[in-house]
C-alpha cells in the first residue's frame, strides 16, 4: 500500500487537526491513527519534530499543562489551512480510500474463511456418508458411532479455527482504529447462516 501521507501532507494535516482544537502530542498521534483507519500509527519521533518545525514557523504555539504539552494553532496557521483547503480535501479523500481498502480486506478475509469452513464441512459430510454406506465392522471401537465422534471432533476443530481467525482479524482491525461497519457484520452473519444451512443439508437435516 502506498504511504498514507505524501511529502508535506502530514505537516498540513497536523495543522488541520490543531485547527479543530488544541491538542497534546499523544492526542495528535491518536487522532492520526483514528482518521487513517489504523493504516498509519505515527511515532513520537515523527510527530514532535514536525510540531517543533511548525512552532518555529509561527504556525503553532505550545503551553505546558501539568505533565502535558498542549499545542494550539496561531492565526498564521489558520490562514495556511484556509489557503490550502483544496490540498486538505485531497488528503481526506486519500484517507477515505485507505479505510475502504481495510474494509475490503476484512470482507475478503471473512469470505475466505467461510470458503474454508464450507469445504471442511462438506468433506466431513462426504466422509460420513461414505462411512455410513459401508457395513459396520465388528471390531471394538470401529463402529459408526465412533467414526461419527471422530468426525465431530474434526468439525469442532474447523469451526473453532474459523471463529479464532475471524475474531482475531476483526479485533485487530478495530484495535488499530479501523471502522467496522454494519454491512461487514451483516455479511458475516449471512455467511454464517449459509454455512449452517449447508451443513444441515449435508447431514440430511
Amino acid at each position: 500500500m502506498p504511504p498514507v501521507f505524501s511529502h508535506g501532507d502530514l505537516r498540513l494535516y497536523l495543522l488541520s487537526l490543531l485547527d479543530e482544537e488544541p491538542r497534546h502530542g499523544y492526542d495528535l498521534m491518536q487522532a492520526l491513527a483514528d482518521r487513517t483507519g489504523g493504516t498509519y500509527t505515527p511515532s513520537a519521533g515523527t510527530v514532535y519534530p514536525r510540531l517543533a518545525k511548525l512552532e518555529e514557523e509561527g504556525l503553532v504555539t505550545k503551553t505546558v499543562d501539568g505533565r502535558k504539552t498542549v499545542y494550539a494553532i496561531t492565526d498564521a496557521g489558520r490562514a495556511e489551512v484556509a489557503a490550502r483547503a483544496g490540498d486538505l480535501e485531497g488528503i481526506e479523500a486519500g484517507l477515505a480510500d485507505s479505510i475502504r481498502l481495510i474494509a475490503d480486506d476484512v470482507r475478503s478475509s471473512v469470505r475466505d474463511a467461510m470458503k474454508s469452513l464450507r469445504a471442511d464441512l462438506a468433506a466431513a459430510a462426504q466422509q460420513e456418508g461414505r462411512a455410513a454406506s459401508r457395513p459396520a465392522p465388528s471390531g471394538p471401537g470401529e463402529d459408526a458411532r465412533v467414526r461419527s465422534r471422530q468426525q465431530l471432533q474434526r468439525a469442532d476443530a474447523a469451526v473453532n479455527a474459523f471463529r479464532a481467525q475471524v475474531r482475531t482479524g476483526l479485533r485487530t482491525h478495530v484495535a488499530r482504529g479501523g471502522e467496522l461497519t454494519a454491512s461487514v457484520v451483516d455479511e458475516l452473519t449471512r455467511a454464517l447462516d449459509d454455512a449452517a444451512r449447508a451443513a444441515t443439508r449435508g447431514l440430511g437435516g
